[in-house]
Formats: structure tokens, sequence, C-alpha cells
């Protein structure tokens, strides 16, 4: 039977690169000077230290940019509550988002047997598995997943097998 994974994965060297580009620009800016700005990532979460509001949105707008550019979704990323943190200074931490959570995979699935597509649809971890008699019901979902505004995360359509 045919079938196909749904994933939602993160390039996290791209992510890096960003980050890396993000504070080059935040040395060479001259909005910049004198400022208590960084962004550092571990794993899957990006801190930024900022002097204050304005500066914290700047360093977001040079990151969005720069994963734009970099050909990474903007909606991987879950932003935190800005904290006070020493020196006046404020800090938050943005976390990549890695892989499906189980009320979205829960929402897809719902949709996806609410299409009445004759499909299977299982929740396997973090991504689903899609199974069907045709191979034209699978592209069925995938067109109906694609056209579907409401979905905050950028999916993938992996595996695809005959």
């Amino acid at each position: 039977m045919p079938s196909f994974d749904i994933v939602s994965e993160t390039d996290l060297q791209e992510v890096d690169n960003a980050v890396n580009q993000v504070s080059k620009e935040i040395i060479t800016r001259y909005d910049f000077k004198n400022a208590k700005c960084r962004v550092e990532r571990k794993e899957a979460e990006i801190t930024l230290h900022a002097d204050d509001e304005y500066k914290r949105e700047q360093v977001i707008e040079i990151l969005k940019e720069k994963l734009i550019r970099r050909k990474v979704d903007i909606r991987v990323l879950d932003y935190g509550t800005v904290e006070p943190a020493s020196g006046g200074t404020v800090r938050q931490v943005v976390t990549v988002r890695q892989g499906i959570e189980a009320e979205l995979a829960k929402k897809l699935v719902k949709m996806i047997k609410d299409s009445k597509i004759k499909v299977q649809a299982a929740i396997q971890g973090v991504e689903l598995r899609i199974t069907g008699k045709k191979r034209d019901d699978l592209q069925e979902v995938i067109t109906l997943l694609k056209a579907d505004t409401s979905i905050e995360q950028p999916l993938q359509f992996t595996n695809f097998r005959d």
C-alpha cells in the first residue's frame, strides 16, 4: 500500500549560520554601537540579549531576515516571554520547533478524516504516517494540507512509497 510521512524538520545548521550572521551584523551596525546585544544558540534554543525592548525587536527582525535568506521558514520560531536580565538588559528565549507536536498531529488527523479521503492517518511520535490504497488519494491529502493556512508550522512530505 502506498504511504508517506508528514514531518516538520528544521535544518539546525542553517539556523546556526543565520545566528552567526546576526552576530556579525550586530557588531557592524551603527545603531548597535556600544550596545550589549548578542545572540546565542544551544541545541534548538536561540537566546537573545538586548539593552531594551526596541533593540530586542531589532535583533528579532534581523534574525527573521537572515533565516528567510537561508530558506528557513520563520514559522518554526516559538517566542518565549521577555524577561529582565542583569544590568538593565532584557533576555528572550526563542525555541526552534522540531517535529509535529501531539496537539497539531491530532488536528491534522481530524482534518484528514473530515475530508472523507480514503486514507488512514497514524501518529508516530513526532511525525504522521498516511497510508491509502491509491496514490491519487495520498496526493489529494498533500494538496489539502498545503492549501490549509491555519497550520502554524511548516510541513514536509517525505518517504513517499508505492
